[in-house]
């Protein structure tokens, strides 16, 4: 009833397509509720099975930057519910059997994108999502394992090769903040908001993996679909 009052009081507009009354329309919502495998191409070694929600592009990017970049944390929950649906993808369900405990782990922000974002984005998308889960019967937890531990530059616009060089050593676990996973129930799950070349991920993984953590996958809510080359004729 409070959330009615609100909206009709100070109306917003749709993140994804502009249209007046919600922060994310029905016809939007809908295309975060696709998951489905990715793979990056071409694909950095040592990646995990990767999921996500939606393809990076029309109102799913409009979404994305709009809470990322332009404070829209009224688009918070949705786009959490939409980063549980790409988990949810990578959890193997046997029947009569109970499923995995999953520990979610976040790629963190550097500092000052952090500062700048009121906050780290990809840690409150997983807590976010954490609703989505229990709502189908899935114990999770969100554990900030990882630290930037290097200067990286904005990666915008580098190439694969660049991105991946930009990114070596950038990560580290944090210790004992992360709990060891080996047992035949439990699941670890790199999470973010974009998968685009998968050197991000691809080094966060490389981090827990040095500190003896076993990672099971990697969720994210959109993935860059990949462009064919041009033929030149």
């Amino acid at each position: 009833m409070f959330t009615a009052v609100l909206d009709l009081l100070f109306p917003s507009d749709c993140t994804g397509c502009g249209r007046p009354g919600r922060p994310l329309c029905a016809s939007c919502a809908a295309l975060l509720a696709r998951p489905r495998e990715h793979r990056p191409q071409p694909c950095p070694p040592g990646l995990p099975p990767i999921a996500v929600a939606a393809s990076y592009d029309g109102p799913v990017r409009a979404a994305l930057l709009a809470y990322k970049e332009s404070g829209r944390r009224d688009v918070t929950a949705p786009l959490g519910a939409a980063l549980a649906s790409a988990v949810c993808r990578l959890v193997p369900r046997t029947p009569q059997r109970a499923p995995p405990e999953l520990t979610l782990v976040p790629i963190p922000s550097r500092r000052a994108a952090a500062r700048a974002r009121g906050g780290d984005h990809v840690l409150r998308l997983a807590r976010s999502c954490l609703p989505a889960l229990g709502a189908v019967g899935l114990r999770a937890r969100v554990v900030p394992g990882l630290r930037v531990r290097a200067a990286v530059r904005d990666s915008a616009g580098l190439s694969a090769t660049a991105r991946a060089a930009n990114l070596a050593g950038a990560f580290e676990a944090l210790p004992r903040r992360t709990p060891l996973v080996g047992a035949d129930r439990s699941m670890l799950i790199v999470v973010d908001d974009l998968v685009t070349t998968g050197a991000t991920t691809a080094e966060a993984c490389r981090a827990l993996r040095t500190a003896g953590r076993r990672v099971d996958g990697v969720a994210a809510i959109a993935g860059t679909a990949r462009r064919p080359r041009s033929l030149l004729i």
